[in-house]
């Protein structure tokens, strides 16, 4: 069995190698960021550079989540290359050590990473794109990727019964409501009253409807000034079903998912997102087995340029595919588990055979 000071030693060199490369990454595109940015704010002067250099800072790390296969990808080549360009590897195949054994360390630091990244950089990403979401909203007054929903249906379940809500707009992530109509129905099911307002607004534990109009079965209509709606809807759940399912955390994903069925809605998308980011550990791990069939190689007759090239390709088209598949997940036409999980079974068994090609004929 590989030594544990050997295993460490692999380990700590891809681990470096692909932090290296990521934050290189990380610091050129919040160069791009800011720049477009600072273009942005020119007219505005109460976006100062430190304001800016913040709001480029929030929004970097939920881009950076889709580079982050490349830079296992990339980190995981120029790992090997330089380990089998200084004959460390040779030492180690000499020494008796099988690939398999060398490959282990970094196979298990590429799943770690795929699950911190998911687990806690995930969660962390996208509290910072809502943040600056909402950032950019107050400074620059559009809407980034804050969507203004129109024609909003929601559906709440509280202490009262079922309400189902309609809403001709939406601000503030959907904690604010504008051309508001409500049917109240009983726990039992039966309806109790419409009630109609021109503003409503999320506080704890109920919505406030302002200037609400309440109709009864077989009674006249009566204007209320205030009308509460209790709910345990939060303003944190409301801002994850305004964002794309790309921008919603990890943990909350099956809350958001289970709310959005029982409302009657269309919740594909986060079925797809979330099971990506379950996959995400074994699409890492994809990268690092796809890496390894073409630069575990000693490079004594020349071609590693086209060794590399074909290595980076191939990394390339198991990311395309993973993108198609998700698109034809998020249409429906396959289901989410095969769009997430397919490319990163399909990649790792072919770079397991590539491997086991080269290495035990």
């Amino acid at each position: 069995m590989i030594g544990n000071t050997l295993s460490r030693y692999l380990a700590w060199r891809f681990l470096r190698v692909i932090l290296a490369i990521f934050l290189t990454i990380f610091c050129l595109m919040f160069v791009i960021v800011f720049v477009e940015l600072i273009r942005r704010a020119s007219d505005n002067p109460e976006a100062g550079a430190g304001t800016v250099a913040v709001l480029a800072l929030m929004r970097v790390p939920f881009q950076t989540e889709t580079i982050l296969p490349f830079a296992v990808l990339f980190g995981a080549m120029a790992t090997f290359v330089d380990l089998t360009r200084k004959l460390e590897l040779v030492v180690a195949r000499a020494a008796g050590v099988s690939v398999w054994q060398i490959l282990a360390p970094p196979l298990f630091a590429a799943f770690m990473i795929g699950l911190v990244s998911v687990t806690v950089y995930n969660p962390v990403s996208s509290a910072l794109k809502q943040r600056s979401d909402q950032m950019e909203l107050d400074l620059f007054g559009v809407q980034g990727s804050v969507r203004l929903d129109h024609g909003v249906w929601r559906r709440y379940h509280g202490v009262d019964g079922l309400a189902v809500i309609h809403a001709a707009n939406t601000r503030r992530g959907g904690a604010e409501l504008e051309g508001v109509s409500v049917n109240v129905y009983s726990p039992e099911g039966g309806f109790i009253e419409r009630v109609e307002a021109a503003r409503a607004t999320l506080q704890p534990g109920a919505w406030r409807l302002e200037q609400a109009r309440v109709s009864a079965p077989g009674e006249p209509a009566t204007l209320v000034g205030n009308y509460l709606l209790a709910t345990d809807v939060t303003p944190e759940e409301l801002a994850a079903t305004a964002a794309a399912p790309q921008a919603v955390p990890f943990w909350a994903l099956p809350r958001l998912t289970a709310q959005t069925m029982e409302a009657g809605l269309d919740a594909l998308g986060y079925e797809l997102q979330f099971q990506k980011l379950l996959a995400r550990p074994l699409l890492l791990v994809a990268m690092v087995l796809v890496a390894a069939s073409f630069s575990l190689r000693f490079f004594r007759f020349g071609g590693i340029a086209r060794t590399l090239a074909g290595g980076v390709a191939a990394g390339f088209v198991l990311y395309i595919m993973t993108e198609v598949l998700s698109d034809l997940g998020g249409s429906g036409t396959i289901s989410p588990v095969l769009a997430a999980w397919s490319p990163t079974i399909v990649g790792s068994m072919l770079g397991t055979l590539s491997l086991l090609h080269s290495e035990d004929g």
